[in-house]
C-alpha cells in the first residue's frame, strides 16, 4: 500500500525479507503516484518529483560500487522500455562492464564539420612547415567548405554535399579544388577514426563524377628567361622597400623558394666561403641545401647587412625581430604591374635557361633547385651534391640575369 505521508510504497516487512517486488508498477499506479520513490523491481525505480515530473532510475552495482543511473523521463520512456533498458544495463554490470561509460559513448555529441576540421588543424599545426602553411590549411576550408557543410554534423554529410563544393571550382581553379578535396578527405578520415561517423569517406571516388581536366597541370606563372635581365633592372628601379628588392633579387639569382629566401638567417651565411647553407628543417625535402653564392649575391648580402638593424634575419621586416611578410614579393609584383607572374616562377625561368642556354648536366640543374633524385637506385649511389659544378652554373646564371640592356651576349660556362 501507499503511505499518504511520504508517498512511498510500503511493503510489509515479512514480504521484503521473502521476496523483492517484481514488475510491481503499472500505468494506473504510475499515474496516481504522489511525489516519492517507487520500486518496480530489479533495481528499477520511478521517481516522482514535487513538481509532478516522473522519471526512471536504476540502482545497481558497477565494479563493486553502488550507482544510480537515470533512464529518462516517463513521458519519453514508457514502463516496458524502462524495464528493458534496466535489464540490459544490469547484464552489462554483471559481466564486469561499465554501463555508465557505454551510455556516455552512446550520448556522445557528434561535432560539426567545422569543429572537426579545427580539431584536425590544431592537432597537425605543430608539424606544419610554417605559420603560412597552417593558415592556408584552414583558410581553404573556410573559403570553400565551411559555407556549405561547416554547420553540418560530420556523420550527416554525404557525397552530394562534397560535389556541390567542388563543382564550381573544379575547372576554374583545379589546384585549389584538389587541395580542398584533400583537406576534406583528411577531416573525414579523422572523424571515422574518432568514431564520429561510420561507412565510406564521402570524398572518396568523387573525382569519377567530376569533369575531366584538360590534362595540363597548373604551374606557377613564370617569366621567359630572356626577360629576366629586364625584370631585375625594373625591380631595382621600383618604388619598393629596399630590403624587399634585395631579397627578391637574391631569390632569383639563387633559384630558391619564397620561404627559403624570406626566412634566411645570418647564421646560415658564410661570406668568406660564398656559401649559404639552408638547414634541413626549412627545406621542402627536409635535406640541408648548400647554395654557392655568386659575386652579385655577396654584394646583395653586404648591402643587406648594413640594413638589417642587428636582426638574426637577413631580410627583416619593419621589426628587426621578424622576417619580411610572406606577402612581400606578391605586393611588389602588383606595384610593378606584373600580376601575370609569381616569385616562385623564377625557378622555372632558371630551369629553362639552364636547359636551353647551357650544356649543364640535368643532375646538376636539379641539384641547384634542391630537387631529390626520383630514381631510388640512382639516389643510393649519388653521394655528392655536385657543389663545384653548381657554383659554375650559378655564376653563369647571375651573369646572365644581371646583364645590362646594352650587353648583347654573355659568355656561358658549362
Amino acid at each position: 500500500m501507499v503511505d499518504e505521508m511520504d508517498g512511498r510504497i510500503q511493503i510489509p516487512e515479512k514480504k521484503i525479507r521473502k521476496k523483492h517486488p517484481e514488475k510491481y508498477l503499472n500505468a494506473s499506479k504510475i499515474k496516481n503516484a504522489a511525489p516519492g520513490r517507487y520500486a518496480d523491481g530489479n533495481g528499477l525505480y520511478l521517481v516522482v518529483d514535487p513538481s509532478g515530473a516522473r522519471r526512471w532510475v536504476l540502482r545497481t552495482v558497477i565494479k563493486r560500487k553502488r550507482c544510480e543511473l537515470g533512464l529518462g523521463s516517463y513521458s519519453l520512456v514508457p514502463l516496458a522500455d524502462a524495464r528493458e533498458e534496466a535489464a540490459r544495463l544490469r547484464r552489462i554490470a554483471r559481466k564486469g562492464g561499465d554501463p555508465l561509460a557505454e551510455r556516455r559513448q552512446e550520448r556522445r555529441i557528434v561535432p560539426t564539420f567545422e569543429e572537426a576540421a579545427r580539431e584536425v588543424h590544431d592537432t597537425h599545426s605543430q608539424t606544419m612547415k610554417n605559420a603560412k602553411c597552417a593558415a592556408q590549411w584552414l583558410g581553404r576550408l573556410e573559403a570553400y567548405a565551411f559555407p556549405v557543410i561547416g554547420k553540418m554534423q560530420v556523420d550527416r554529410i554525404e557525397s552530394k554535399e562534397i560535389l556541390g563544393i567542388l563543382t564550381p571550382v573544379w575547372i576554374e581553379k583545379p589546384e585549389t579544388a584538389r587541395r580542398v578535396r584533400q583537406l576534406m578527405k583528411r577531416v573525414f578520415d579523422y572523424s571515422r577514426a574518432k568514431g564520429w561517423r561510420s561507412g565510406d569517406n564521402p570524398v572518396e571516388g568523387i573525382t569519377r563524377v567530376l569533369p575531366k581536366h584538360n590534362g595540363k597541370e597548373e604551374h606557377f606563372a613564370s617569366l621567359p628567361y630572356n626577360q629576366v635581365p629586364e625584370f631585375i633592372q625594373a625591380l631595382q628601379a621600383a618604388k619598393a622597400y629596399i630590403v624587399i628588392k634585395l631579397a627578391f633579387e637574391l631569390l632569383i639569382l639563387t633559384a630558391t623558394r619564397t620561404s627559403e629566401a624570406l626566412l634566411a638567417r645570418w647564421a646560415e651565411i658564410d661570406m668568406d666561403a660564398a656559401t649559404w647553407a639552408i638547414p634541413a628543417e626549412r627545406m621542402k625535402a627536409k635535406v640541408e641545401h648548400r647554395i654557392p653564392l655568386s659575386g652579385r649575391c655577396i654584394e646583395i648580402l653586404k648591402q643587406a647587412k648594413e640594413l638589417c638593424m642587428g636582426s638574426e634575419f637577413v631580410f627583416p621586416g619593419r621589426k628587426a625581430s621578424k622576417p619580411l611578410s610572406n606577402m612581400a614579393f606578391l605586393m611588389t609584383l602588383r606595384r610593378m604591374g606584373r600580376e601575370d607572374i609569381t616569385a616562385h616562377g623564377f625557378r622555372s625561368s632558371f630551369r629553362n635557361w639552364a636547359e636551353e642556354k647551357t650544356t649543364t648536366q640535368r643532375s646538376v640543374v636539379e641539384a641547384a633547385l634542391a630537387h631529390q633524385v626520383e630514381n631510388k637506385v640512382e639516389a643510393a649511389y649519388l653521394r655528392t651534391d655536385l657543389f663545384e659544378k653548381r657554383r659554375r652554373l650559378m655564376d653563369s646564371w647571375a651573369a646572365f640575369a644581371t646583364m645590362k640592356p646594352a650587353e648583347k651576349v654573355v659568355k656561358i660556362r658549362s
